[in-house]
């Protein structure tokens, strides 16, 4: 299915008629949240680079035109007008790893109007559903405290692409490593696995299990203990880890029950058969709350896996965000519905250090000591620069969380910071607003007659 078809109906209906309309003129979209989800007290942005890959490569092909005929159920000379469009336009956006807050621009589109229509839907899902698990992902890496954290979300993720992005956006906050094969190969992360429960339950025994698989791999190996008995098991690991010579690296495996008193007592075992050096790796359910207990405990946990919860975002798995119209052709114009105000003009985000921010005009010079966030990514339609690493996007990160307040990495009950508008932000919002106000006033009341026309 083509990326182009990807869309909700009525994004092909908005640009075909403003194409009909001849309504080509620059607007400029902005991407934003509303509001944070609760028990976040600041979003990881993400996604952008795939966006700007979906944009570089939009192009209305015959095909489309025959799918959005038939889904409009319109003969497919109608929608002849839509062939051949592509994006040229320009793309203002905060660079993935950014932490950003409610209200803030994640990107801004300005091209001609039915470009920038048609790729809302697309570019919405990306945002918000790569924005979210980063998010989610980040409050693990606060939770662990130094531990090293792996994804292991592939099997319950919401489909193999989902799983694919969860992996890539761990290891842009700082996860040391991922369980999918593909997102290691094509990211350059670690990979790392261990055993199913299924393994060991093929084997007469544990120890069976385990020799079995050391011969296949001689290490470092990770020995899962907890299919039976997790004592017993740990007992059965530590022999073969000393048979194998317990290589760096090694490792056992605790899936279930009690973490932290199963970790405490494995660690016993462990260090009483001589193997302090081999480490305990938890798996299990686990998000940023119950790491975050773990951690405070005191647990003898070296390495966190999480997964289910994490790969879906599972207490927040969406965002309040929107893609809204702020210029047309020069003009700022504004949303004035009930609870979902919109702010008019192309903007800019201005940082000061501790996340002081200031949603201002694009074009207004920057505050002392503040740092713009949105840069130029795309222009007539391709990359200003080369695509950034996974890397840098992760040093980004690592330099903003440093700036966030302790409020607000709090893993229960932070509170995220707000962002301020600028003056000349609010005086034009205040003249938009009266502009439309005034314009809808002079509209006649229905049933009423109006001025001759």
């Amino acid at each position: 299915m083509s990326n182009v078809t990807t869309t909700d109906l009525y994004e092909v209906s908005m640009a075909l008629s403003y194409v009909r309309e001849g309504m080509r003129a620059p607007a400029t979209f902005s991407l934003f949240v509303r509001d944070l989800p609760p028990g976040r007290g600041f979003l990881v942005a993400a996604g952008l680079e795939p966006a700007l890959d979906y944009l570089a490569g939009l192009t209305v092909s015959p095909a489309d035109v025959r799918d959005f005929a038939e889904a409009l159920h319109r003969d497919e000379q109608d929608l002849r007008p839509l062939a051949g469009l592509c994006f040229d336009g320009e793309v203002r956006a905060v660079p993935e790893g950014t932490i950003v807050l409610a209200g803030e621009p994640l990107l801004e589109v300005t091209a001609p109007l039915p470009q920038a229509q048609l790729v809302e839907t697309y570019l919405l899902s990306l945002i918000c559903h790569q924005t979210a698990v980063a998010s989610k992902a980040a409050r693990c890496v606060l939770a662990a405290a130094g531990h090293p954290v792996i994804d292991f979300s592939l099997r319950r993720s919401h489909g193999p692409q989902a799983g694919l992005a969860s992996a890539r956006l761990g290891a842009l906050v700082g996860f040391a490593g991922t369980s999918n094969v593909a997102a290691a190969v094509r990211y350059g992360i670690p990979a790392f696995g261990t055993m199913a429960h299924s393994y060991v339950e093929a084997f007469p025994s544990e120890l069976d299990a385990f020799r079995a698989f050391a011969r296949t791999h001689p290490g470092p190996v990770t020995l899962l203990v907890d299919t039976y008995d997790t004592e017993r098991g740990t007992k059965s690991a530590a022999e073969v880890l000393h048979e194998l010579g317990a290589p760096d690296g090694c490792a056992i495996r605790l899936d279930s029950g009690d973490l932290g008193t199963l970790a405490r007592r494995a660690r016993s075992l462990l260090d009483e058969a001589g193997l302090p050096r081999v480490r305990i790796i938890a798996s299990g359910g686990l998000d940023e709350y119950a790491v975050d207990a773990l951690v405070r405990s005191g647990a003898p946990i070296d390495v966190y896996a999480v997964g289910t919860k994490v790969g879906v975002s599972a207490d927040a798995p969406y965002l309040d965000a929107a893609y809204k119209l702020v210029a047309y052709e020069g003009r700022p114009v504004m949303k004035l519905s009930s609870h979902k105000v919109t702010a008019p003009a192309p903007k800019q985000v201005f940082r000061r250090p501790g996340l002081l921010d200031v949603v201002a005009l694009h074009d207004e010079p920057a505050p002392a000591g503040a740092e713009p966030l949105l840069r130029t990514v795309m222009r007539n339609g391709r990359r200003v620069g080369p695509r950034p690493s996974l890397a840098s996007a992760r040093t980004r990160f690592e330099t903003d969380l440093r700036q966030v307040p302790e409020a607000a990495r709090r893993i229960d009950g932070p509170e995220a910071p707000t962002a301020s508008v600028s003056p000349r932000l609010g005086a034009l919002t205040d003249e938009v607003r009266r502009t439309i106000t005034s314009a809808t006033a002079r509209v006649p009341a229905r049933g009423t007659a109006g001025p001759p026309i």
